[in-house]
């Protein structure tokens, strides 16, 4: 997380509290399926070069979004404070290609010695843009499907531990070790994996039929990104209406469904797995 930083000295200056990259490889999974999705929930135009978000707060406490054109400059600022550096994140003004009220995401931190966060107040002639809010975590929908596949890949080996090696690689009926304790709260549950075939919940069996058309006919930008995993492995995050699935090439994968609030159904690595997810991999967009 960047510590705070005042990027003018005027009525217009901005208290940085951290930032997010917006392009086809990295976007925050709350505003879309894919790349083309998020910048439309913005208002943006999906360029391929992508933006970069800084979110912080005005001298009043308001939270804004800024969208900015130097990626580069967000990428270097998000690297320096993942390895515990600082850095004076400071878009030059020209890179601004608009502030929008309110931040997409949650943070759990302010700026000092200002108001507390709270969204802009509305102008005089009242066609601002409705302020950006989080995804309500005491529903299910879209957002917090997304959000709970973007947490098992980040937690992957928690979530991976909770699956013994003969119900990933074989065919177990037996309930899922640790059930419902997984990093998504109590409301979030396993299932045992679920085996390639007739049996398979139709939920998973459209949602990697879905992907397995991507093959054959490539979805929007961002519907599949692959990222680095240990061992020469990569990590997936794949999405399409209704589903989320996010899997290791070496491993296996686990299935998020609008229609099953809080489920997350392990998929055994079987025969056909592989496979897929192999040439998912080969279409992904990765990071640069």
């Amino acid at each position: 997380m960047a510590g705070t930083d005042d990027t003018a000295a005027d009525d217009d200056a901005l208290f940085v509290l951290t930032a997010v990259l917006l392009t086809p490889a990295q976007f925050p999974s709350v505003l879309g399926d894919d790349y083309v999705a998020a910048c439309a929930a913005l208002g943006l135009e999906p360029y391929a070069e992508g933006y970069g978000l800084v979110l912080g707060q005005d001298s009043e406490g308001a939270r804004w979004t800024v969208v900015v054109e130097d990626v580069s400059l967000v990428a270097v600022a998000i690297a320096s404070w993942d390895c515990g550096m600082e850095y004076d994140l400071s878009p030059d003004d020209r890179s601004v290609v608009c502030a929008l009220p309110g931040w997409p995401l949650a943070l759990a931190v302010a700026a000092p010695g200002v108001p507390e966060p709270h969204d802009p107040a509305p102008g005089p002639d009242g066609d601002d843009p409705v302020p950006l809010t989080p995804p309500d975590t005491e529903v299910w929908g879209p957002p917090q499907r997304r959000l709970g596949a973007d947490e098992i890949a980040l937690q992957w080996a928690a979530w991976r531990g909770q699956i013994d090696d003969g119900t990933a690689f074989g065919r177990s009926e037996g309930p899922v070790p640790g059930a419902g304790e997984g990093a998504g709260g109590d409301q979030t549950g396993e299932r045992a994996a679920e085996p390639a075939g007739s049996g398979q919940h139709p939920g998973v069996r459209m949602a990697l039929e879905a992907a397995g058309a991507y093959i054959g006919s490539p979805p929007p930008a961002g519907r599949i990104r692959s990222a680095f995993a240990p061992g020469g492995a990569r990590t997936l995050r794949v999405d399409g209406p209704g589903w989320s699935l996010v899997a290791r090439t070496d491993d296996i994968a686990f299935v998020l469904l609008d229609e099953e609030p809080g489920e997350i159904i392990p998929v055994g690595r079987g025969p056909e797995l592989p496979g897929l997810l192999k040439a998912l991999d080969d279409l992904a967009v990765r990071p640069s």
